[in-house]
């Protein structure tokens, strides 16, 4: 998921999000729910956006749904650009694009 860092809040593109499908998978709506219960703003069609004290719990949750093996890895991990510094809450769920 590409994503990003501004003023210590974690922005998911909207593209990247994960989508919630009333005829969807189970884990899929899951893991939807779960993302957007502990975010700041999870509008359709915006930016998802974590402030900073729910980092830890992000990179918690990822790891987590990583390791059930339901979903892709890409849609698990964040994707910082190069020049982006991730910071240690959020680098064992985190890669450069």
């Amino acid at each position: 998921m590409r994503a990003w860092i501004d003023q210590q809040i974690l922005y998911i593109h909207p593209e990247d999000v994960p989508s919630y499908q009333k005829q969807g998978s189970i884990v899929r709506n899951n893991y939807f729910w779960a993302l957007h219960s502990i975010a700041d703003r999870a509008y359709r069609d915006q930016p998802w956006q974590f402030a900073d004290i729910v980092w830890v719990a992000v990179c918690r949750m990822l790891s987590s749904f990583e390791a059930a093996g339901y979903l892709a890895h890409s849609e698990l991990v964040l994707e910082f650009s190069p020049e982006s510094e991730i910071p240690p809450e959020l680098r064992p769920v985190s890669t450069y694009s």
